[in-house]
Order: C-alpha cells, then structure tokens, then sequence
C-alpha cells in the first residue's frame, strides 16, 4: 500500500513538470518544469532511504529535490535565452545538452586561422559576449575542449587543439570570469563531430566547445532574494464606494388630522306642544 502510495506521489510531482507552450498551446515538459519534477522524484526516492515512514520522507525528499531542480532549471533557461540573444549572428552554436548543461561550439572560421591558436577579432568580439554573460550567471563552471580534424599527425593536432582550448579559457579569464570556474583540455582529433571525408566536414571538426555546467545549488540565491523581498502586494482596484445610499423619498407627511365635523349639536329639545287644557266637562242634567 506504502509503495503505492509512493508511486502515486511521485507521478503527481512529475506531472506538474507538464507546461502548456504560450505559442503554440501544445502541453510539453519545460525545462525548469522538467527539472523540478525530475529533482523531486530523486529527492521522493532519495527520502526512503532513512527509513522510518517511507511516504513521509518521500514526500520530504520530493519537496526539497523539487525545489532545487526547478531552481536550477530556471538558471540555466535565463542563461540560455541571454546567451543565444548576445550571440546572434557570429556563427557560434548554442545548445542545451542537459537540464544543467549548456553547450558552446565555436567552428574554426569564427575562432582561428589555419594551424593557429590565436583567436582572430571575430572570435574575441563573441567571446566577450560569452564573458558577459557567464560574469551574470557565476553558479557554474565551464570546460573549455579544443578539436581538430585529421590533417597532420595525432602528437601535432593533441597540442594544437590544447593550445587553442588555453587560447579561449585565458581570454575568458581576462574579461572578469573567475579562473576557478575555468577548466580546458584538447581532444585532438579523437573526438570528430563528423567523419572527415571532406573539407566541409573537417572545418566543423576544428572547433571549440564550452561546456557550462550549473552548481547544484544554481539559482538558490536569487529564489532566496526573490522570497524575501517578496512580490509587491497587490493594490487591487480601489473598493468600489458603490452608489451613494438611497436617501428615500421624504416621509409623507400625511394629510393633516380631519378635525372631523363640529358636533352635532343637535336640534333643540322639542318642547312639545302645549298641553291641551281640555275644555270644562260639560254637565248634563236630563230629567230624571
């Protein structure tokens, strides 16, 4: 039941990795989507291994590699868009390789001349694009390789592609990005982007890659800024004072009070007629 639930958690996580694309309205996996869903279902199995109550710690450790997968994700998604904007146009690839890997090459014809380890305008020009943009985002390293085609013997292309690698890197360092993130290496020939069966496909062989690869804890400083100044508090719209209160028509005053008819008075008491006073009885005498 444990490990249902566990299983159930961390496909809710990864789900919510799941953007839908301003643009297109299509659902597809974001990168710092993709990174904090992937970062949480480590931390979710990384979390079991302390025992205990497996789905309280998954869920722990899902929270926590959640929050530093997206985080990291979102570094290098901001990194990316300002680097390909600052490199328009000069030839050099961007590319994305891994959730916290960004990848540079930098063919020959932009870099160097023919047998040289000296970086031509056109390459210094871009370069300090490159720079600018790794002095914004320090939470990363970058590997600088140098590569060159078959011409010549293995020794000879070991050491050109080595030298061209040192070329780059110390250019980089001079223009502010920190030595310590900085580290360079030649793969002479060994590593060919395409079979070198034609001068097209040697010149993308001599190139220069600049791997930049995000700290673990990339982004943390500036989520950490961003939390505690906070979003302003919204202002809202001011409250509506809604209409003003219906003062009612005026009290009727009424009619005034009917004083009513003055009373009746009425008719004078009949006095009655007088009374008869009968006439005086008359007496008869008849004889007896």
């Amino acid at each position: 039941m444990k490990k249902k639930l566990l299983t159930i958690a961390i496909s809710s996580i990864l789900l919510t990795a799941c953007v839908t694309d301003p643009y297109t309205g299509q659902s597809s996996l974001g990168k710092a989507a993709m990174g904090g869903g992937l970062g949480a279902a480590v931390g979710a199995g990384a979390g079991t291994l302390f025992g205990g109550n497996d789905l309280k710690n998954a869920g722990l450790g899902a929270l926590a590699g959640g929050v530093v997968g997206a985080a990291v994700g979102a570094y290098m998604d901001h990194q990316q868009e300002e680097m390909q904007q600052s490199l328009q146009g000069t030839g050099i690839e961007v590319q994305r390789t891994a959730e916290n890997t960004l990848n540079l090459t930098m063919p020959s014809n932009v870099t160097f001349a023919f047998d040289s380890a000296t970086l031509t305008p056109q390459a210094q020009g871009a370069l300090d694009s490159v720079a600018k943009v790794l002095n914004q985002y320090p939470d990363s390293t970058i590997n600088v390789t140098g590569h060159t085609d078959d011409v010549g013997s293995d020794s000879y292309n070991q050491v050109l592609s080595e030298r061209r690698a040192a070329s780059v890197s110390s250019y980089l360092a001079q223009h502010g990005v920190t030595p310590s993130r900085l580290t360079q290496q030649g793969m002479g020939e060994k590593m060919p982007k395409v079979p070198n069966v034609n001068e097209a496909n040697r010149g993308q062989n001599r190139r220069v890659e600049l791997a930049i690869v995000a700290n673990k804890n990339a982004g943390a400083a500036q989520q950490q800024q961003q939390q505690q100044q906070g979003y302003p508090q919204q202002q809202g719209y001011p409250q509506q004072q809604g209409y003003p209160q219906q003062q009612g028509y005026p009290q009727q005053q009424g009619f005034p009070q009917q004083q009513g008819y003055p009373q009746q008075q009425g008719y004078p008491q009949q006095q009655g007629y007088p009374q008869q006073q009968t006439y005086p009885q008359q007496q008869y005498n008849y004889p007896q």
